[in-house]
């Protein structure tokens, strides 16, 4: 099992780049245009996040990239 550092994409499309904490961040993943947005262990993964498909990424690419969908929050 995998920690994974999230780097978020500050563009509207919600990307979101999930790095193993013992891998290389990927060079395309660099300021302004990703922010680094947390990290993960076992604890709940955001909303869109695949753990098989983060395992399979992680193997051929050295990283995973998936689209961040965020819950309504009450109130909004």
């Amino acid at each position: 099992m995998y920690s994974y550092n999230l780097f978020r994409s500050t563009q509207p499309d919600g990307l979101v780049c999930a790095v193993p904490e013992e891998r290389s961040v990927p060079s395309f993943v660099v300021g302004p245009n990703w922010q680094f947005g947390g990290r993960i262990e076992n604890q709940e993964a955001p909303l869109g996040f695949d753990r098989r498909a983060a395992v399979e990424g992680v193997r051929f690419n050295g990283f995973y990239l998936f689209a961040s969908f965020q819950k309504d929050r009450p109130g909004r």
